[in-house]
């Protein structure tokens, strides 16, 4: 029998990152990687990983759903985290409705990845709602508490 080895590798060649100061800028770079033709068909959630400077290690993008949902694997969220080495995360998903408010179910699973990183040491700076004009952050509206 035979046991595959598992390895964990990190290297990035990128010398000038994008630095993260406030929630616009965050929109402004999930927006740039967003495909705009989905954005008012089907919900994504993408997370946004940052070094310890708050710079930009890479956007992972987690799931696409329907109309209305996607789901939100905390497991895989942090896998990726921690592959990365990243101190910090910032979370975002869409409302093809263009329905800024969040819901229910986004204020649940901001709740749980925020328990979830604090056992891990990384930070969930916020989660961010977008439409293809706007968007809504749970930190800046004070949901991140």
């Amino acid at each position: 029998m035979e046991i595959s080895e598992i390895r964990v590798s990190y290297s990035n060649n990128k010398k000038n990152r994008l630095k993260i100061t406030n929630s616009k800028q965050s929109y402004d770079i999930l927006m740039a990687c967003w495909n705009k033709a989905t954005l008012e068909l089907q919900e994504e959630f993408k997370v946004l990983l940052l070094n310890r400077s708050n710079q930009v290690l890479g956007i992972y993008p987690l799931s696409k759903g329907g109309t209305a949902s996607t789901v939100v694997d905390a497991k895989l969220v942090f896998s990726v985290a921690l592959k990365c080495n990243a101190s910090s995360i910032i979370i975002a998903h869409n409302h093809p409705s263009g329905n800024l408010n969040p819901s229910e179910s986004d204020k649940s699973i901001t709740e749980k990845l925020k328990k979830a990183a604090k056992y891990l040491e990384i930070t969930l700076l916020d989660h961010l709602i977008v439409t293809k004009d706007d968007f809504f952050s749970f930190n800046d509206n004070g949901l991140l508490k």
